[in-house]
């Protein structure tokens, strides 16, 4: 897809996902087969369930079936949320993954894994955890320091914290914003 294209997909689009009360992250167009596909990622700070996607989802399909912006070929829309891996880019991004596991890369090298306790204009708090016995530590992560981030998945977190059940259960409530990716 050209720069051309995709900005003006995403200057078409951004505002009809803003007047649903969502942030535009990703847009992106894939040619499978003869057809394209245009999936769009949307997310707020309170998440997206199913309802909001399909909601976003007609009011997408209604804009672009009124412009000729993907052209006169047939094309399909898939709608989704980020995923569980999502890659923090935007500073909202590492607001909503507080209280989460992340992975950094590091400009200087070298890798960290730690939970996102507080974010501010300037950096991140963290909790870094104890190895072999050891206790957590915290620490201040400047956002100029870090290369890359991912959001990391986990299935048992032992305090039951973010999962919304305060228990230590398998069982326990998924995170709205790992549950919808590629929902059409």
């Amino acid at each position: 897809m050209s720069t051309t294209q995709s900005e003006r997909l995403r200057e078409l689009l951004e505002p009809l996902v803003a007047s649903q009360g969502l942030d535009l992250e990703e847009i992106a167009v894939d040619s499978v087969g003869r057809k394209r596909v245009l999936r769009v990622v949307v997310d707020s700070d309170t998440g997206a369930d199913l309802d909001r996607i399909a909601d976003v989802s007609r009011a997408l399909s209604a804009k672009l079936d009124e412009t000729d912006a993907m052209g006169d070929g047939e094309y399909t829309l898939e709608v989704g949320t980020p995923g569980a891996e999502r890659s923090l880019t935007e500073h909202r991004h590492y607001v909503r993954a507080t209280d989460r596991l992340v992975r950094f890369q590091l400009r200087e090298g070298g890798e960290l894994v730690a939970r996102i306790l507080g974010v501010d204009e300037e950096g991140l708090d963290l909790e870094v955890p104890g190895v072999k016995g050891r206790r957590a530590t915290t620490r201040r992560l400047a956002f100029g320091d870090i290369d890359r981030a991912r959001v990391q998945v986990e299935f048992n977190r032992k305090d039951g914290a973010g999962d919304g059940s305060g228990s230590t259960s398998d069982n326990s409530k998924n995170d709205e914003n790992t549950t919808e990716e590629e929902e059409a």
